[in-house]
């Protein structure tokens, strides 16, 4: 379990790290990462990366559909945890 929340926490910075870069790239009017990439990293568990990287960066926060992806993204992470935490007590 400790292992899954690692790796979890780890992806979550990696996710971060993306939000930052792609803010990076759009002010520098450089090549962006597709939005398509960004929404599947934070539903693929990424949820709290993605919302503190927006929130941090100022990035994609007017877009609705960012700020569900990004608290569909906690949801799903949740669930895995505490059904991590399920199979352990069970």
């Amino acid at each position: 379990m400790k292992l899954a929340i690692v790796i979890l926490l780890i992806w979550n910075l990696i996710v971060f790290m993306t939000y930052g870069i792609d803010k990076h790239k759009s002010v520098a009017n450089k090549w962006r990462i597709s939005e398509k990439s960004l929404l599947l990293m934070t539903l693929c568990a990424g949820g709290l990366g993605a919302l503190l990287g927006g929130e941090m960066f100022h990035h994609k926060t007017r877009k609705w559909y960012f700020q569900l992806a990004w608290y569909l993204g906690i949801l799903i992470q949740a669930v895995i945890c505490y059904g991590l935490w399920y199979v352990k007590q069970g």
